[in-house]
């Protein structure tokens, strides 16, 4: 069973979605995670963006951890219901509607974000978590990755958690990659904007 590791909901159990389609972070590579985040100090009042959610453990982590809006974004039913579910218990400790569940696929919702007619983003996140199913191929994340360049904070910090055996992703122009650390079969990539010349 998965938990809040730390702050305020820390130690809160966490339901699990029922099946093998989600595949969920490991307590340590989460711990492992969320102590670089802090070491950077980029969590506290972020805006936050958990992008193929699962259970949400990742957004609702970074809102114990004192995240000022956390937007989970799942598609299947089961693990929406278990996002809503989760995202209660976070938010019943917290005191305060801080995790909300936005169901719909992860592109559609990007897609919803940016306004084509101006060329503008309607919503900008400090922190993106996407930690996409295996089946996903390189292609569809590098689209995602696009898609999802044009709603970032200018200094905002993108994860991307795959299988160690997958390829570096593609990063579209507006993202560079910073930082990586393997973790057994997880890998974490960690990428930035690039300013705009």
């Amino acid at each position: 069973m998965s938990r809040i590791i730390a702050g305020a909901a820390g130690g809160n159990p966490l339901k699990s979605v029922p099946g093998d389609a989600t595949r969920p972070t490991t307590d340590r590579v989460k711990e492992a995670l969320f102590s670089r985040l802090e070491s950077w100090d980029i969590l506290h009042g972020a805006r936050v963006l958990d992008l193929f959610a699962g259970s949400g453990a990742l957004g609702l982590e970074a809102a114990s951890r004192g995240a000022r809006q956390v937007t989970l974004v799942e598609k299947a039913p089961k693990a929406v219901a278990v996002c809503q579910l989760n995202a209660g218990i976070v938010n019943k400790v917290l005191k305060s509607t801080v995790a909300s569940v936005q169901r719909g696929t992860v592109d559609s919702v990007l897609e919803n974000y940016f306004d084509e007619s101006t060329l503008a983003a309607r919503k900008t996140f400090d922190v993106v978590f996407l930690d996409p199913p295996y089946p996903l191929t390189e292609t569809e994340l590098e689209t995602t990755l696009l898609k999802l360049a044009r709603v970032l904070a200018d200094d905002a910090t993108v994860v991307v958690e795959r299988s160690s055996r997958s390829p570096e992703p593609v990063w579209p122009e507006g993202l560079k990659l910073f930082a990586d650390k393997k973790y057994g079969e997880t890998i974490l990539w960690f990428a930035e904007p690039v300013e705009s010349r």
